[in-house]
């Protein structure tokens, strides 16, 4: 099959990347479709409202457009006429899962930008990248995982793909960007940073080596890469990420990369280390070992699977535990992340309605389309996932010879060395496999209802002591800190950031009891004016049983409210590693080293 041709030209100014593809109808009268998603990112997003001025050419004559639904158009044309596609794309998203374009960076997926034949899927693709005529783009760089054809010293040039997949599977950085360059196994890795920084680049390449080199010992050292890039987008204050075959696109704080001179391991440091240690992770649970619902989806709409825990939740829990096991935090820092987890699970009352397989089911609507509802309605599948690989890895190692390690590399040599999907329930069916157990009576309460995990009785089979206490303080998130006093009472609502207005009413909370809603703007409380800044002070005045009076605007009409402050619950954890022998040591070290 003849290659699709693709030329992309950007336009900085205009925020717009220019598109013009070429080809042999694969078929009579052929249809063209643009995802309406992106891998790893389980929301439909509608690619193709970004697509403008569409126009086409069949054998150098304009052809009509018949669009077919909201992504996919037809042509009237025979097998094996030259068609030729014009239009432009709308770039102004600064995530991990569109396309962006301004004086300063570009950056796309591919799935925002080329559409594909149907019958297509499979021919090979070839796409040259112009170098921006914008003077502010001179000294602009171009940076892919894909394979290069013809380029030149910049990178910018021709680039092939197998398939189509392939092609939307390796995104594109453009500008004047810092490269950090490392080995790990002989494959060439790199950050590519985008945006004004100054890092200890030497620092961060050395961690990030040893990072993902505990990684690829877990699966065997493989696969075998032509090279690994994290594409990185620096910001003031941002945070995400998205996996890909061979990259990662990243978007991080100034703040959270190494300052020269520095040797401790500050908190922004760490999470960068972490979001790292996650999307390379999915390099194989996800990219290599992914469900069958959505290796088969055409990205047009929802691919549902109850899996999606094991593949976010489990990478949830080895993207820190990778840091103990790099070295670049000790367990005693691990254990604190740990609590972090676990706390973020016992605050959110939604883990009492949904259970993780129904998490995993309804993302789509409801992970990644939150509301101020969603704390109560809905539980993390990152989170609580993260949790019930904890369980089912102290679980295996305490009644078994086995442990999750091994699991994930029977996975690895089942179905991601060979290229083979993942059917709905693959970790369970492995690991009990593995195993020798019988693991339904802990899947079903685990995965299939909502009954409260038993994180405290298995870590304590590993002599680590867990304990659960009352938040010292509005910034406790979890784990060790420093003895003070916390707010004496708690009313069960969040501040959005930076603003007196309420984001969310917990559930069976006092906050609920009283009618108060998320928008509300509080004024006073009992007749003294409040903000975002003296909202905590004034919670400590208070004492749990006291009734007090709160006004708040609901629109523009004043409210007044009176609701009775509670002593604060018991949900902020700390793990701590106990005097313990024998036996309990002896797991403690197998797990945590130590």
């Amino acid at each position: 099959m003849q290659p699709v041709r693709y030329h992309v030209v950007a336009d900085p100014a205009a925020h717009r990347f220019r598109v013009r593809g070429v080809l042999r109808a694969p078929a009579a009268n052929p249809v063209f479709r643009l995802p309406s998603w992106i891998r790893g990112s389980y929301r439909v997003r509608d690619f193709a409202k970004h697509v403008m001025d569409l126009r086409a050419r069949v054998e150098g004559a304009p052809a009509a457009i018949e669009r077919l639904d909201k992504r996919s158009f037809g042509l009237r044309a025979r097998a094996g006429e030259r068609i030729e596609l014009e239009y432009q794309v709308h770039a102004l998203d600064p995530s991990v899962r569109k396309a962006y374009l301004d004086t300063r960076r570009g950056f796309f997926n591919g799935s925002s930008l080329f559409y594909c034949p149907q019958g297509a899927e499979g021919a090979p693709f070839a796409v040259e990248i112009a170098r921006p005529a914008h003077l502010a783009c001179a000294r602009w760089q171009l940076a892919t995982a894909m394979t290069p054809q013809a380029v030149d010293a910049e990178g910018f040039g021709v680039y092939r793909a197998a398939d189509y997949e392939e092609l939307i599977d390796h995104p594109v950085e453009m500008a004047e960007f810092r490269r950090v360059a490392f080995e790990v196994d002989g494959i060439p890795h790199a950050f590519v940073l985008s945006g004004r920084c100054a890092p200890d680049e030497a620092r961060l390449a050395a961690d990030a080596a040893r990072l993902c080199a505990a990684q690829r010992a877990l699966f065997d050292h493989e696969p075998e890469l032509e090279r690994y890039l994290f594409l990185t987008q620096v910001t003031g204050n941002g945070y995400g990420g998205l996996e890909h075959r061979a990259s990662s696109a990243l978007v991080a704080a100034r703040d959270a990369l190494p300052r020269p001179g520095e040797t401790r391991l500050r908190k922004g440091y760490r999470d960068f280390l972490g979001l790292v240690s996650h999307e390379y992770f999915h390099l194989w649970n996800v990219k290599r070992i992914a469900p069958r619902a959505f290796l088969e989806s055409d990205l047009g709409a929802e691919a549902y699977s109850r899996d999606l825990w094991a593949y976010e939740g489990v990478t949830s829990y080895y993207d820190d535990l990778m840091l103990l096991r790099a070295g670049l935090l000790d367990a005693p820092a691990y254990l604190d992340l740990l609590a972090i987890q676990a706390t973020r699970l016992q605050r959110t009352p939604g883990r009492r309605v949904q259970t993780l397989a129904e998490a995993s089911f309804e993302a789509w609507i409801k992970f990644y389309q939150p509301d101020d509802n969603t704390p109560n309605a809905a539980v993390s599948y990152y989170v609580k996932g993260a949790l019930v690989a904890v369980c089912l890895d102290l679980h295996l190692r305490r009644h078994s010879s086995v442990n999750l390690d091994e699991v994930l590399r029977a996975l690895w040599r089942r179905y991601g060395r060979q290229g083979t999907p993942a059917p709905e329930g693959a970790l369970e069916a492995v690991a009990a496999e593995v195993s020798g157990l019988d693991l339904r009576p802990q899947f079903d309460a685990w995965l299939r209802s909502t009954e409260e995990l038993p994180l405290a009785e298995l870590l304590a089979e590993f002599g680590v002591q867990a304990e659960r206490r009352a938040a010292r303080g509005a910034e406790d998130e979890g784990g060790r800190v420093e003895p003070r006093n916390g707010a004496p009472v708690w009313l069960g609502l969040r501040l959005r950031s930076g603003e007196a207005t309420i984001a969310q009413v917990l559930e069976d909370s006092p906050a609920q009891r009283a009618g108060l809603a998320a928008g509300d703007a509080l004024v006073a409380l009992d007749g003294l004016r409040v903000s975002a800044a003296t909202w905590d002070q004034r919670l400590e005045t208070l004492a749990p049983g006291r009734e007090v009076e709160l006004h708040f605007f609901r629109g523009d009409e004043l409210h007044r409210v009176r609701l009775v402050a509670e002593a604060p619950p018991q949900d902020t954890w700390t793990f701590t590693l106990a005097k313990v022998d024998g036996e309990r040591l002896a797991r403690r070290r197998a797990w945590l080293g130590v």
